[in-house]
Formats: C-alpha cells, sequence, structure tokens
C-alpha cells in the first residue's frame, strides 16, 4: 500500500464511520472503483482505532460522567442516576455485536466482502433508514434512554457486521423506530460505538503481522489512522448538527444510488 492509498483510505474513514453510509463498504468499494487491492478487514479495523479516538474527545466529558457513575453506583445503591444505568446500557447493548461477531467472523472476513452483498446491503438498509426517519415519533430525548432501548439498538449494531448495513445507519434506525429524536439515536450510537469499535480493532489487529498484510507498512497504518482521526472528528460534530434540523433523506439517496452503481458495475465486470 502506498501513502497515497492510505491518505485516501484514512479520509474516506473518517467520513464514513459516523454517516450512516457504512465505513466498511466504502473501504471495500472505494479501492475497487480506482483499481487497488481491497486493504482487508484488518486494515479496516485497525485504522477504525483513528475514529475510537475521535469519539472519545468528542464524548469525553459524558464518557468520564458516565464511568464515574457507574463505578460509584456498583458501590453506592444512592448513586445509581441515569448515568450509572447508561454504563450499564452500553454494556448490554455491546453483547449481541460480540457474540454474532465471534461466531461469524470467518465469513465476515471472507465472503461478507462481496460486491453484490455490500450493494444489495446499502440498498436495503438505505430503505430501512428511510422507513425509520419517517414512521419514527421523535419525541424521546436522550435521557429517556431505558434497558429495552439498549436491547434493541444493540441487536441492530450486530447487523452492522455485514458490509454496507453501517453501525451508525442501522443504531441510528433502531433508535428512530424506538421513538428517540435524530439527535439522541445519533448520540446514543456514537456512544455505543465505542466498545465495538475497540474490540473489533484489538481483535483483528493480530491480522496486522500475519503475512498477508506485510505489504502495508506501519508508517502508512499511521497516517491513515491519524486521518481517520481529524476527519472523524469533524464527522461527528457535522452530523449532530446536521439532525437538529435536517432528516436523513439525502443519506437514502446516497445509499440506494451507490447500492445501484456497485450493483451494475460488478454485474458488467468492471469492478471485482
Amino acid at each position: 500500500m502506498s501513502y497515497g492509498e492510505a491518505v485516501v483510505l484514512g479520509i474516506v474513514q473518517g467520513l464514513t464511520e459516523f454517516l450512516p453510509i457504512s465505513s466498511t463498504a466504502h473501504l471495500r468499494i472505494v479501492p475497487a472503483f480506482v483499481g487497488w487491492s481491497d486493504p482487508g478487514t484488518a486494515f479496516t479495523a485497525v485504522v477504525q482505532l483513528g475514529t475510537l479516538l475521535a469519539v472519545l474527545i468528542f464524548f469525553r466529558a459524558d464518557l468520564l460522567r458516565i464511568v464515574v457513575a457507574w463505578l460509584g453506583g456498583l458501590r453506592n445503591p444512592a448513586r445509581r442516576n441515569f448515568d450509572y444505568r447508561m454504563g450499564w446500557y452500553l454494556i448490554i447493548a455491546t453483547i449481541p455485536i460480540v457474540i454474532f461477531g465471534a461466531a461469524f467472523s470467518h465469513s465476515i472476513e471472507k465472503g461478507a466482502r462481496d460486491l453484490f452483498l455490500i450493494g444489495s446491503t446499502l440498498i436495503a438498509f438505505g430503505f430501512v433508514l428511510l422507513l425509520a426517519d419517517r414512521i419514527g415519533s421523535k419525541r424521546r430525548q436522550f435521557e429517556s434512554i431505558r434497558p429495552k432501548d439498549g436491547v434493541i439498538v444493540g441487536l441492530a449494531q450486530a447487523f452492522a457486521l455485514i458490509p454496507g448495513v453501517s453501525r451508525s445507519g442501522a443504531t441510528i434506525s433502531a433508535g428512530l423506530f424506538r421513538g428517540l429524536n435524530r439527535q439522541a439515536a445519533a448520540r446514543f450510537a456514537f456512544l455505543l460505538s465505542i466498545p465495538a469499535v475497540l474490540l473489533s480493532g484489538l481483535y483483528e489487529f493480530r491480522h496486522y503481522f500475519e503475512a498477508g498484510h506485510r505489504n502495508l507498512g506501519g508508517g502508512q497504518l499511521v497516517v491513515a489512522t491519524a486521518l481517520a482521526f481529524v476527519v472523524g472528528y469533524a464527522s461527528i460534530a457535522f452530523l449532530l448538527r446536521y439532525l437538529a434540523r435536517h432528516s436523513l433523506i439525502p443519506f437514502v439517496i446516497y445509499r440506494v444510488v451507490l447500492g445501484c452503481i456497485v450493483l451494475s458495475l460488478a454485474a458488467a465486470g468492471t469492478i471485482h
């Protein structure tokens, strides 16, 4: 992998990790469009650690409050406030993706990167996002999140193991179906991404030392991860501001159009 490829893929990761358009799909599609090799799941997972750092810094005050409240609530029941409960919600909601990720790791790393599958999921889950945005009541605030929300949103996050679904798209859609407003759904989705991305990155990092990934130097990995952090931080800020006044329709249109292009080019043999 050249430094030019690392720059492009790092920017792509940062732009698409938090937008509901699937970063994993874009890290598979962009190289296919320009004739580069598939960077693979190991590269994808490790570079995601850059966007993990972005969300950690962006929500540092929330995270510190949640961790302090959760630890304090374990010792003193009188301190079990909403932040304490949110700590448990994040833990509960992470369990499904851990179970399914471990059970289907081989399929995810190999066959699930098929371009026909990616094009199809971009389109299908684009319509799921549209439906959630249209029928969700959007009346509930972030502070109204309950255990059942954590379970349902956590199950939705497990679908993001399939490239093209989008972790943020699946979790935001689930939050909207549960009646959360767009900003609350996105905020919960971003916080929930932290344990999932951390575990995924650490799990896949082992592949970096295998023979199949020796073409990716440490310098390229650092460049891509650093750019993913910078662009990812900007993407979080943009999406939260955007959702305060706008719908998710532009992302739905983008997903459907891109999915159709991918399917057409793959069927014609133009991309492989």
